[in-house]
């Protein structure tokens, strides 16, 4: 069993001395091996590739975040047919495979109800797959998936989608065990938690009321002094400074400290509640007797801990994360409901960087290990005998697989599915299960993610950080590479990255670059480049060329990447219904509650159109009379204001021709309003773009009369 969390810093959890009490990762901790010197990639979807594949990520082709690809081999955003993944060689040697939770493995271009389907997980040797596509999803109302079909979440006032993930992991665990209790099992789970949008239940927010008012420095200093107690880091750590860009916790206003004390108590419950999920699929091991026979390997972590809330923080971040301001204001109206439904809330980039405690940097930044430094812990009570210790050999994410089958007596394919494998690049920790003493076997590591770059050999570590900053999300700088400082550390005396060693070993240094230029060249990661808008036009688009598309009554799951770009523009949606007398439910949607539209006849039959741009502004436009029964054309037109990007618009509602309504919009989003959310006609799968009647099920689907067709077009 593999456990991945995301988002999460060297020092959140309690067990590697943080501030989140974690205590199924403690007992797990107790009962089996604690890592301090494992490494993910720094980013998401290509830790999940090495994790999967046993090979660097670039190699698997998902070198960066696998929905903002580009051409470079190493950048494609999917795996490539000679890296098959740990779940397709196991089940072909008799496994049951099954993963719950996070994919973001897929490219844009093949997430659409029309596949193709061979690079979703059940394309990848999962057999049971359950869980959500995109990089995040809405934790109270999921884009979901059950195979390759979307789904809605299970109804429930008090659902969250880190429970039902477990509930559905345990239940095929035990489906498992009780039909075939001989068969192996292979079990992912990777839930969304703690990746923004931070939401949990209210109760598991409540418990660090207050917990986090002294700021980001003094917290800091804290978790620096319970890591020296706890022994996770050694006794001569030196805490690094913050960088000169975060401002420091004194400088802000009281408000200012109030929003994101909140936001930090919203990521504490978030982050604690998911830790019980886990403990859940813990005793369901236990109690069917086989805990003791199953490796389970908990990784705290995809990377290091998220800066992508921005140096304030937000209520709903991919307002600011897009440029479009959110302001203090904004933040202190939704205080008391943040975390809950209907926000869609990231912290301040202070409490990640405190939160990476005690090194350098946060997520993304691969080029040092307040990115790519995650703690992990492994128990298999039948084979490891020392409980409780402490394991420093270099890890890389890379190793899980290779030590998958080495404890499963499984050599390593040569050709999976007739095709030739690329080897993996990974090295099996079994040695280091039995022998905390043992020399490191993973001798060489790179690391590379938007210029950011390391190279790590025996204990050496060479980093260049390039321009983008990990609180700008979206950053087009074109800073040359060749202008990046170089630094050196000797990681066997200076475990926190604190003291750059450059100026004193220029000879050293310069092998360490060239070592990285030779693993670079034979991973794909060359040739570096700075990211650009014009990537994405270079690569498959199911819009591209289109300027109008036409759907029918039935069609669920289209990511917004596939319908033409509406942004920076003006465009028009249309619809014709073909109503009876009760005809109610949503009859077109894109997006979901933090940004997009919904068209729908309400509770009474209204046509309403509403528009949700982010939290600076809903409009809501309502037909003045329900639909009588028969043909209706329904349109609205979003006219833009031009003279450039995320320009504001007029915008109105026609019923069979005649103005219905009209508002103003401010501003509008000029990339995106979600990254996870659908287009869907007849429903609205995910989390709600309109507001609804309280009595309708979820996704509000359109009853009482047929949907002829919705058109999207451009102007």
């Amino acid at each position: 069993m593999i456990v991945l969390l995301d988002d999460v810093g060297f020092g959140a959890a309690s067990t590697f001395g943080g501030p989140v009490q974690t205590p199924v990762l403690e007992s797990l901790a107790h009962e089996g091996l604690r890592y301090n010197n494992f490494h993910t990639t720094a980013i998401c979807s290509p830790t999940r590739s090495a994790l999967l594949t046993g090979r660097n990520a670039h190699a698997t082709g998902i070198g960066a975040v696998a929905n903002v690809p580009d051409e470079r081999p190493g950048y494609s955003g999917f795996h490539t047919k000679d890296t098959a993944t740990i779940a397709e060689v196991l089940r072909q040697n008799g496994y049951s495979t099954a993963a719950f939770g996070k994919w973001h493995q897929t490219p844009d271009w093949e997430l659409s109800p029309s596949g193709p389907f061979d690079r979703w997980p059940t394309g990848e040797g999962f057999e049971r797959f359950y869980g959500f596509h995109g990089g995040e999803t809405d934790q109270f109302d999921p884009s979901l998936y059950e195979g390759t079909a979307p789904v809605m979440r299970p109804p429930g006032r008090d659902y969250h989608l880190t429970a039902d993930l477990a509930d559905k992991a345990i239940d095929w665990l035990r489906v498992q065990h009780a039909v075939t209790p001989d068969k192996p099992v292979f079990l992912y789970f990777a839930p969304g938690a703690a990746h923004a949008p931070l939401q949990a239940p209210k109760a598991w927010i409540e418990k660090y009321r207050g917990k986090f008012d002294q700021g980001w420095d003094k917290l800091r200093e804290e978790i620096f002094a319970r890591q020296k107690a706890l022994g996770v880091i050694p006794a001569n750590t030196q805490l690094t400074a913050r960088m000169p860009d975060l401002p420091a916790w004194d400088t802000l206003s009281p408000d200012q400290k109030r929003v994101a004390s909140r936001l930090m108590e919203v990521y504490a419950g978030f982050l604690a509640h998911t830790d019980a999920q886990v403990g859940q699929l813990v005793e369901a091991l236990k109690a069917s007797g086989q805990f003791d026979n199953t490796m389970f390997v908990y990784i705290v972590g995809d990377n290091g801990a998220s800066a992508e809330g921005g140096l304030s923080g937000s209520a709903s971040y991919f307002a600011p994360v897009q440029g479009l301001p959110e302001t203090d204001a904004i933040r202190l109206a939704q205080l008391d409901a943040l975390g809950g439904p209907g926000t869609y809330a990231h912290y301040p980039a202070g409490w990640a960087w405190a939160l990476d405690t005690p090194f350098k940097w946060t997520k993304a930044v691969a080029s040092h290990l307040g990115g790519t430094r995650n703690p992990m812990v492994v128990t298999w009570p039948k084979r490891i005998a020392e409980r409780g210790a402490l394991r420093s050999q270099f890890g890389h994410v890379n190793d899980i697989a290779p030590t998958i089958l080495e404890a499963a007596h499984i050599q390593a394919p040569s050709v999976v599915n007739g095709i030739p494998q690329k080897p993996m690049d990974g090295v099996s920790l079994l040695y280091s299960f039995a022998d905390g003493k043992a020399p490191a076997r993973h001798a060489t590591q790179y690391f590379e993610v938007f210029g950011h770059r390391a190279i790590y050999q025996d204990g050496w570590m060479a980093s260049a950080i390039h321009s983008r900053r990990p609180w700008t999300v979206i950053d087009y700088g074109q800073k040359p590479f060749d202008g990046d400082q170089w630094e050196l550390y000797d990681l066997t005396t200076d475990f926190s990255q604190a003291n750059d060693l450059a100026q004193r070993e220029p000879a050293r240094l310069e092998r360490m670059k060239q070592l990285f230029l030779r693993e670079a060249e034979r991973n794909q990661v060359l040739p570096l480049r700075n990211m650009s808008p014009a990537d994405a036009r270079k690569l498959p688009s199911l819009s591209a060329g289109r300027s109008s598309v036409t759907y029918g009554q039935g069609v669920v799951g289209v990511p917004e990447s596939a319908l033409p770009k509406t942004y920076n523009r003006s465009w028009s949606v249309s619809a014709t219904v073909d109503a009876g007398e009760r005809a109610r439910g949503v009859i077109a949607a894109l997006g979901g509650h933090s940004a997009g539209w919904s068209l729908y006849l309400d509770g009474e039959g209204h046509p309403v159109f509403m528009y949700r741009l982010f939290d600076l502004k809903t409009v809501t436009l309502r037909g003045p009379a329900p639909l009588s029964a028969g043909r209706h054309e329904l349109r609205f037109d979003f006219n833009y204001d031009g003279g450039g990007y995320g320009k504001g618009a007029d915008v109105a509602l026609l019923v069979d021709g005649m103005p219905a309504g009209s508002d103003r919009l401010p501003a509008s989003p000029p990339g995106f309003y979600t990254i996870d959310e659908t287009f869907d006609v007849g429903i609205d799968h995910g989390s709600a773009a309109g507001t609804y009647p309280a009595d309708a099920p979820l996704g509000y689907a359109f009853g009482g009369g047929r949907i002829d067709k919705v058109s999207m077009d451009l102007r």
